[in-house]
């Protein structure tokens, strides 16, 4: 539920609304705008009684929430989210973020050499997995902390900001002190503890969409990080599970309408989708499934980049 305040609404009616919010045993979120205040009501799990709230001195209008979802929503707050980096970088806006660099960390070598090429390139952020969740137990995890400080000497050496995975609440806390975007993994996106820590980190979180998820679970998932105050929130589309075994996943471009009507930052990942590179196109520098991304409306790319492609 959103409550309006009139414009020129005083602070002391605004309080009052809060106040009366929490009697009711919800959580009240002042969200102030340019010409009028409004206040959200979270925590109810179904339609709330308005009577209590519409007669309050100062509310303009009381609107019910028709989705699950809430905070996501653009009924919540219509503006679409910007996030905002250091050195500029802004997800959400008009310019296409390219973010790349290769799966895992692996070398001091290979990590540095991959951050010069990308940034070459036209990235501006660099991904690698310090920690990197694998199907088999017998392939490479990743370095752990080892990995994330040749993230920070990359970052020192290029200027390129850092993206990189956490798998867990204790690794969590490590990639946070060091990463500029902390990813949550297609495999995390309904960890939902994990989800609630990472609404809590202090940073932004890019979200990967499950390979058998719906947009509704994804939106549901972002809201776990809003609902513990994390608006920085960069929605990233991998694919989804298909019937054919060779592309990791199939590249779903069905979802654009209903995505773009709600407001977390977004952005493709053609990796999860190019299946074999034998059978991988370039068109103008940019590979096809790029190329619809950002036709449908993803302001931000991740793509890879190895040093070598055939050992990676």
């Amino acid at each position: 539920m959103l409550i309006v305040m009139r414009h020129g609404a005083t602070p002391d009616e605004v309080q009052k609304v809060i106040s009366v919010i929490e009697e009711m045993g919800y959580q009240a979120q002042p969200m102030p705008g340019n010409q009028r205040t409004a206040v959200g009501l979270v925590g109810n799990d179904g339609r709330v009684d308005a009577s209590r709230l519409e007669g309050l001195p100062g509310v303009h209008e009381v609107i019910h929430v028709s989705q699950p979802y809430k905070q996501v929503s653009r009924e919540w707050k219509a503006d679409p989210t910007i996030v905002r980096l250091p050195g500029g970088v802004a997800f959400g806006g008009t310019e296409v973020v390219v973010i790349a660099g290769p799966c895992s960390v692996e070398t001091e070598r290979q990590i540095i050499e991959a951050a010069r090429q990308v940034k070459d390139a036209g990235a501006v952020v660099l991904r690698g997995g310090a920690w990197k969740p694998r199907s088999s137990p017998y392939s490479f995890q990743g370095l752990g902390k080892p990995g994330l400080r040749l993230l920070a000497k990359a970052r020192e050496e290029t200027g390129l900001l850092i993206c990189t995975e956490a798998m867990d609440e204790s690794g969590l806390g490590w990639v946070s002190e060091v990463a500029d975007i902390v990813q949550l993994g297609a495999r995390n996106m309904q960890n939902f503890s994990l989800l609630k820590v990472a609404g809590r980190c202090g940073k932004p979180v890019l979200l990967k969409r499950g390979i058998s998820a719906t947009v509704q679970e994804l939106l549901l998932s972002a809201e776990y990080l809003l609902a513990e105050g994390n608006h920085d929130v960069i929605l990233c589309e991998r694919g989804v599970r298909g019937f054919d075994p060779r592309p990791q996943a199939v590249a779903s471009a069905d979802h654009r309408r209903p995505v773009a009507r709600h407001r977390p930052a977004r952005q493709g990942d053609p990796d999860g989708a190019r299946g074999d590179r034998r059978r991988r196109r370039r068109h103008h520098g940019r590979s096809p499934s790029e190329s619809r991304r950002s036709a449908v409306g993803r302001r931000a790319v991740a793509l890879p980049g190895s040093v070598c492609a055939a050992d990676a």
